[in-house]
């Protein structure tokens, strides 16, 4: 085989195979692959290779590995992906209509902190009743431990989880117990410990809040992209998941006429076509523009949903009270019926939190509410509070069944975050583990400011460094076996059972889903065909009703 690689930057490139330097050669100027060089050698998967560019004789990880035993600052290590025995060869994917989501972190699902693990617990989930278990980023990063959102080797699966076959191995286990698997993948930022991209060609165009954003419009960039839609399509092809989560979409900067959003969109249905079971792509964005989710020959950017961040701030002021920043607008009277009914609150309306008008108006009779996932808690709205609290910290078990009840029953894509099912005692912190003392102090002092600037003592935001930060956002399984929480796990179970039951309570169609609210925004009737859900906010109660018969009820007073 040949080592090959894009470095159209350097004039002279070199290969180190297990300690073995060789020279590598570049197409000319003008043939099809510019700028790409090779070297034709027989390499054994197993074999570590690192380039070392021009005279500089620092050896680089490939911006293409699949495999970093070592970490991101170490040598690649070749991966033979047909060497895996797969075992779901029956497996025919599974699509988002219809389906609820769980979202979860490999590193704090269970306390052993790896896929092997998080297999051990996946039939929880199948009790559960969840249909797609999405993933945060698995990619590697900086450090043992970490969110995943600081990654900088895209196709190398992280280590410490598991690495490459570790991953095959959950998607496999998944999927052998009927559960799909979206991956949550970062293209608009690299992380701050390892980004070698840049040295290799001009792969950087500016920074953006979280670090260096891809060149996806400027001189150079067709291969830039080319490593984006090549590393999504891996995940489909080689890992063999059934979505990808795409983060924070609004921040990629691409002026092209052809986006790379959409260019993604079109290669993913080809894939789909190929390997024929259903693909999917769902994107973070703050936009709250419904052409996100239109189609590409509707003019659309050919997502198949967003994640929407308005129906959970709706949802989490009318069930704490809380108003403080973006919260304040949410506060509005019939904010939450608004959001039931269309998913974007600010849809053309002011934004107070941006100091400026905000979104466009979903247009209800042509997207249908399948394209939003919402949800009452996620890795952000949990992990970006100082503490990392929880709702279920501010509101009893009934008042969480209400806001449950309202996700798992209405027209959207319901998601769950791990221990939401049960109220977990756990917080969800803001952990890391980065190597270099300079950057870990950078990291844990900005954290502190950030937090200090919105009235918390430094003291009360836990150091991220701190391995006591990762502990206490571990999940406890043991808690499934007290009272309080197995009662809240009976009510999710209960609820995604009803939803699964019922077509009517699975039906997306926003137009025939219709939101009635008390005139102080206490009692919530969403009504699903036959079925009438009726949340009483004030008196922390919820039932299901099909006519005269309640089907569903939380109250247990």
């Amino acid at each position: 085989m040949a080592v090959t690689l894009w470095a159209p930057d350097h004039d002279r490139v070199r290969v180190r195979i297990d300690g073995v330097e060789h020279r590598m050669q570049a197409w000319e100027p003008g043939e099809a692959r510019s700028g790409w060089w090779w070297h034709d050698v027989d390499v054994a998967p197993g074999t570590d290779y690192a380039f070392l560019l021009g005279d500089d004789d620092t050896p680089l990880p490939d911006p293409r590995s699949v495999w970093q035993p070592q970490g991101v600052h170490a040598a690649s290590r070749t991966y033979d992906h047909d060497a895996f025995a797969w075992t779901d060869d029956d497996w025919e994917g599974r699509a988002l209509t219809g389906a609820v989501v769980y979202e979860l972190h490999v590193g704090t699902f269970t306390p052993g902190r790896t896929f092997d693990a998080a297999v051990e617990r996946l039939d929880h989930l199948v009790d559960l009743g969840v249909d797609l278990v999405e993933v945060l980023p698995v990619n590697s990063f900086d450090g043992p431990y970490g969110w995943g959102y600081d990654g900088v080797l895209w196709g190398a699966v992280h280590e410490p989880y598991g690495g490459p076959d570790g991953f095959k191995r959950f998607v496999d286990a998944c999927h052998a117990r009927g559960l799909g698997v979206v991956l949550d993948v970062v293209y608009n930022h690299l992380g701050p410990s390892g980004a070698y991209l840049d040295r290799f060609g001009p792969y950087f165009a500016g920074e953006n809040d979280w670090g260096p954003g891809l060149n996806l419009d400027g001189e150079g960039s067709d291969e830039v992209r080319r490593y984006v839609l090549d590393n999504a399509i891996s995940w489909f092809e080689d890992f063999h998941v059934d979505a990808l989560r795409l983060d924070a979409v609004h921040a990629l900067s691409d002026a092209r006429a052809l986006t790379i959003l959409e260019e993604l969109s079109l290669e993913t249905a080809r894939a789909s076509q190929r390997l024929g079971r259903p693909l999917s792509l769902v994107a973070e964005s703050d936009r709250n523009d419904p052409r996100t989710v239109v189609p590409r020959d509707q003019h659309g950017l050919g997502m198949d949903a967003q994640w929407a961040d308005d129906v959970h701030h709706a949802l989490h002021v009318a069930l704490t009270g809380e108003t403080d920043g973006y919260y304040a607008d949410f506060a509005e009277p019939g904010a939450l019926a608004k959001v039931l009914r269309g998913a974007f609150f600010h849809d053309g309306t002011w934004s107070s939190f941006r100091g400026r008008t905000h979104g466009r108006p979903v247009n209800v009779h042509a997207v249908p509410g399948h394209a939003f996932v919402t949800y009452l808690q996620d890795h952000d709205q949990v992990g970006n509070r100082a503490t990392g609290d929880r709702i279920s910290d501010s509101v009893s078990p009934d008042l969480l069944a209400c806001g449950a009840a309202l996700v798992l029953l209405g027209p959207f894509t319901p998601m769950l975050f791990m221990g939401e099912e049960w109220a977990a005692s756990t917080p969800w912190q803001f952990f890391a583990s980065f190597p270099d003392p300079e950057l870990a102090e950078a990291v844990r002092t900005g954290r502190r400011r950030e937090f200090g600037r919105h009235g918390w003592g430094e003291s009360e935001v836990p150091d991220p460094m701190d391995p006591a930060t990762l502990e206490r956002s571990t999940l406890r399984w043991d808690e499934l076996d007290e009272p309080r929480h197995r009662g809240v796990l009976e009510v999710y179970r209960s609820l995604v059972a009803l939803r699964r039951a019922h077509p009517e309570l699975r039906d997306p169609s926003l137009v025939d889903t219709r939101v009635e609210v008390s005139d102080d925004d206490r009692r919530v009737l969403l009504h699903r065909g036959p079925f009438v859900v009726d949340v009483g906010l004030g008196a922390e109660r919820a039932e299901v009703r099909r006519g005269d018969e309640v089907v569903w009820s939380s109250c247990r007073a």
